[in-house]
């Protein structure tokens, strides 16, 4: 469905990404900015969780929402990634491993729906551990300073990235793997 209760939490999620990319053009001070951007960055990541756990727990699934919920997910990652490479933050090149990835995996599957072997790159271990540690990652990245005067979310949040970014490389190294044979089969 278009507009059921979990749809509307995707939906929310990708209205809402422009809120948190906007914190950054705010005349705030850089402690509550970077508070800011991460809450709403959380606040924004949970819709995630509750949209696809109300789905099923409603049985309000739908091709509609199973198509836009990842698409939200690349849309929030790509956006904060892009900001924080703006903010120095972020090296370019980690970046473009994580966004080029993403392009590459959501193209790769569509040919792979095409010529019926979706099943062959449906989502993986390795692509669920590489998400859940981008979405820490960020928030640590977003914060930049010292969380309960104790952890330097700067330090732990470029660990992460970085740690991000080789399970991102791993991951698509995956789904090829998977879908070469449905390739092979294919071109000849």
């Amino acid at each position: 469905m278009f507009f059921n209760l979990p749809t509307l939490f995707t939906w929310g999620r990708i209205i809402a990404i422009p809120l948190v990319v906007g914190v950054f053009y705010l005349r705030l001070e850089d402690e509550l900015q970077n508070l800011l951007a991460t809450v709403l960055f959380i606040l924004v990541a949970l819709t995630d969780w509750a949209d696809g756990y109300l789905a099923r727990r409603l049985k309000m699934t739908s091709s509609f929402g199973a198509f836009l919920d990842p698409v939200a997910d690349k849309f929030l990652i790509c956006a904060a990634l892009l900001v924080l490479v703006h903010e120095q933050r972020l090296h370019a090149l980690i970046a473009l491993i994580i966004i080029g990835r993403e392009i590459a995996i959501s193209a790769l599957r569509e040919w792979m729906a095409q010529i019926g072997a979706s099943r062959s790159v449906a989502v993986s271990m390795i692509g669920k551990v590489k998400t859940v540690v981008q979405m820490v990652a960020i928030p640590f990245l977003l914060y930049h300073g010292k969380l309960f005067g104790v952890i330097d979310t700067a330090y732990w949040g470029t660990v992460l990235i970085v740690v991000a970014a080789v399970l991102t490389i791993w991951s698509m190294v995956y789904y090829l793997r998977k879908a070469l044979p449905e390739i092979r089969a294919k071109v000849r």
